[in-house]
């Protein structure tokens, strides 16, 4: 219940966008709002494969949380992490970065903690292909592939510098396919004059799914002509192929037939499956809440977790009629949920449910190459690329953001530059999960 002597408090989880969305609807409601995350910053995670692969700088897909929120004066951002909840005294359970436990009480708490990659069971795979989730993924990709040129130039065994100039990612959705036609280009554009030992368009890419065809989810059609424009790249498509065991010089992968294959390859990138944080299992062990495969919260048509009008969940650790881990979906959800408590913080009742508005679907293939599925219309080439670039200018935070994409975009796209490649030999050497002795390469690339 709210307090006698103050506004009424809520608390966010998660500065994404379905939190910063929340936000945006309560900044000026009679409420007292406590934002919490563990990072200091809102990312734009549709464009990390471009800071990984030196297009944009985190700079230009990140803004701190501290500027996008100080003109809320009813807001407070708190960086913690979040580990649970105490449903009978309405408190969130939080960690500091030092590691000092923390509580903050609520009278409505609104879940915007997305999800992070999922190793199906496997997380030791993540020391060695890492995912694309945050800021720090993206700068470990970026010395990975920029890194692996490096080491096949230095590299005398023939065998050898072909496995660093072999690159392969499991998972072709979006993130999987843009990384891959994003790694074809550096290598056959960007670095093309600049080896003398090495030729960087001799690279191979390799593509990994489970699936039949890659962007499954945007329909045959687009997903045939995906599949085409990566085969024009140079993208290896090996589809129907289930990665059955990963380490520092390769990966084994099984078919729909049983066939186990072996490919050596210098870099491994993973790029396939999500799982909800912990704090989701944490809160629906609280609750009493269901919960689906991928450990997100089953939530009903108010996003309320049933039983906890209090409580609700948006954005991608939410499970409601399927809908896709999209930024959509977050924003819409988020600013939902937003305008719910203010109308519960106010007496109001609430009976409208939450309605998705599907505004389309996006994914970059290559330079004048992409695919957008908007509207009941389903096209891509050269109009779909330039659909891409309207949509991500406008989801961009920031006009200085959007400023500054454009202009690394015009230098990228123009001239073959890439200008946010800078990585250090020392964070090369950062660890592997194991040393094998047998093998003197083992652990040399992070």
């Amino acid at each position: 219940m709210a307090e006698a002597l103050g506004p009424p408090r809520v608390v966010i989880i998660g500065g994404g966008f379905a939190g910063l969305f929340a936000v945006r609807a309560l900044g000026r409601a009679p409420v007292q709002v406590t934002l919490l995350d563990r990072a200091e910053h809102h990312l734009f995670q549709p464009m990390l494969y471009q800071c990984a692969t030196g297009i944009l700088s985190e700079g230009k897909i990140a803004m701190p949380l501290r500027d996008l929120l100080k003109r809320h004066r009813n807001v407070k951002f708190v960086i913690a992490e979040a580990t649970g909840i105490d449903v009978e005294r309405r408190q969130v359970l939080a960690r500091r970065p030092l590691g000092e436990e923390i509580e903050f009480g609520y009278d409505y708490l609104i879940l915007a903690a997305g999800v992070r990659q999922s190793y199906f069971g496997h997380d030791e795979y993540a020391a060695i292909a890492p995912g694309m989730k945050t800021i720090e993924d993206a700068m470990k990709i970026r010395r990975r592939v920029f890194g692996a040129f490096e080491l096949a130039e230095s590299a005398t065994d023939p065998a050898e510098r072909q496995r660093w100039l072999t690159f392969a990612l499991v998972g072709a959705g979006p993130t999987g396919v843009e990384l891959a036609g994003q790694i074809r280009e550096v290598a056959t554009k960007t670095l093309r004059r600049e080896y003398r030992e090495i030729k960087p368009e001799d690279a191979r890419v390799l593509l990994f799914d489970g699936g039949s065809a890659p962007l499954a989810m945007f329909g045959a059609k687009l997903s045939a002509l995906a599949a085409r424009e990566l085969g024009k790249l140079g993208v290896e498509l090996h589809m129907g192929s289930i990665a059955t065991s990963v380490d520092p010089r390769g990966l084994q992968v099984k078919d729909h037939d049983g066939n186990l294959t072996r490919y050596e390859a210098g870099t491994i990138l993973w790029t396939a499956g999500i799982e909800a944080p912990p704090l989701a299992a944490a809160v629906a062990k609280a609750t009493g809440a269901e919960t689906d495969r991928a450990g997100r919260i089953v939530v009903g048509k108010d996003l309320a977790i049933p039983g906890h009008p209090e409580i609700l969940v948006t954005g991608d650790v939410m499970n409601l009629d399927k809908l896709p881990g999209v930024a959509e979906v977050a924003m819409q959800t988020g600013l939902y949920a937003g305008r719910r408590v203010v109308q519960m913080a106010r007496g109001h009742g609430v009976d409208k449910p939450f309605r998705y508005h599907d505004l389309g679907s996006a994914a970059y293939i290559s330079r004048g190459h992409a695919v957008v599925s908007a509207f009941k219309l389903h096209f891509g080439g050269f109009l779909g690329w330039w659909v891409w670039l309207f949509i991500h200018i406008g989801f961009l935070t920031g006009y200085r953001n959007r400023i500054g994409a454009v202009f690394s975009w015009w230098f990228a796209f123009t001239r073959d530059l890439r200008r946010e490649r800078t990585f250090t030999i020392d964070d090369m050497a950062a660890a592997r999960p194991y040393k094998d002795p047998a093998d003197p390469l083992s652990g040399r690339l992070a």
